[in-house]
């Protein structure tokens, strides 16, 4: 296993969730546009020449990229995260990124409480308290009673739940196999899934918009590697109260981007989420102390 730094893992998350608002910026732009399976397809090959580049030029190659104590599990995981991000960038076309976002955030809560009977990591009580305040702040934005919750909003729930599922599986792995290893499954599986799924929806793409895809498949890889690398270094409840600043960063996109609102109950439960998460960095670090 990868030797433990709480606060490494923490600042990885937030540069995680950084990155992939932008990438979900460019996916909604695409998938307005073009079929969201053909989108996320063409981003896999990217992503899949990348990794098998990247795997050549490591002493062993290819074959000790490809070498995993748990190879049906990196599989699924892979797959899994396809089908996730196809019906996330689906609830962006419904919902648009600050919505779908709002109701996302609730899949740091699902890995973090997760974490410990499924992967066996300490929860302590303190920890439990902010994951509450988070889930308080999640509740405030879905107003159950109107606003957000909708039954498109079962989307990007169903998108959460995939991804909280993906994440545990991320770290499980992490504990036998080395990221190299990970993120090689994620590309070459995730490629031939995405290909299998995409190749039926193929429409010719302008050149414009092939500098945006560019630009999303150069998102895809860094986002999820750094993903992965903050799961082998970190606990997964340590960093996972700082997913949610994906939610911030969307919300900033959608609103200056494409010209979203925010209202008073979002920005509320954000703060809340907000407060959680530097409260479990404040506690990381005296661990670490």
């Amino acid at each position: 296993m990868a030797q433990q730094n709480q606060t490494l893992g923490i600042w990885l998350m937030v540069l995680t969730t950084f990155i992939f608002a932008v990438q979900d910026g460019l996916s909604r732009h695409l998938a307005a546009e073009y079929n969201t399976m053909m989108v996320v397809m063409i981003r896999y090959w990217f992503f899949a020449a990348f990794v098998l580049a990247l795997a050549k030029r490591q002493t062993g190659g290819l074959r000790k990229a490809a070498r995993s104590g748990v190879p049906w599990v990196q599989i699924f995981r892979a797959a899994l995260l396809v089908v996730e991000i196809n019906t996330m960038v689906i609830g962006f076309v419904f919902l648009g990124l600050v919505e779908s976002h709002a109701v996302f955030a609730c899949y740091p809560l699902l890995v973090a409480a997760l974490s410990g009977p499924v992967l066996g990591e300490n929860v302590g009580w303190r920890r439990w308290t902010a994951i509450a305040v988070g889930f308080v702040g999640v509740v405030i934005i879905l107003q159950p009673s109107g606003g957000v919750f909708s039954p498109y909003a079962v989307i990007p729930l169903g998108s959460a739940l995939m991804f909280a599922l993906y994440g545990l599986l991320t770290r499980f792995v992490a504990r036998t196999d080395s990221a190299e290893t990970s993120f090689f499954y994620t590309g070459t599986v995730g490629m031939v899934v995405s290909s299998l799924i995409g190749i039926w929806f193929w429409v010719p793409m302008s050149t414009t918009d092939w500098g945006w895809m560019l630009c999303l498949c150069i998102t895809g890889v860094a986002g999820h590697f750094t993903l992965i690398k903050a799961y082998e270094v970190a606990e997964a409840s340590s960093v996972q109260p700082f997913a949610y600043l994906q939610l911030v960063f969307a919300s900033i996109l959608g609103i200056l981007v494409f010209g979203e609102t925010i209202r008073t109950n979002v920005a509320f439960g954000v703060s809340l989420i907000i407060a959680a998460g530097l409260f479990t960095l404040w506690r990381a670090r005296q661990a670490e102390g």
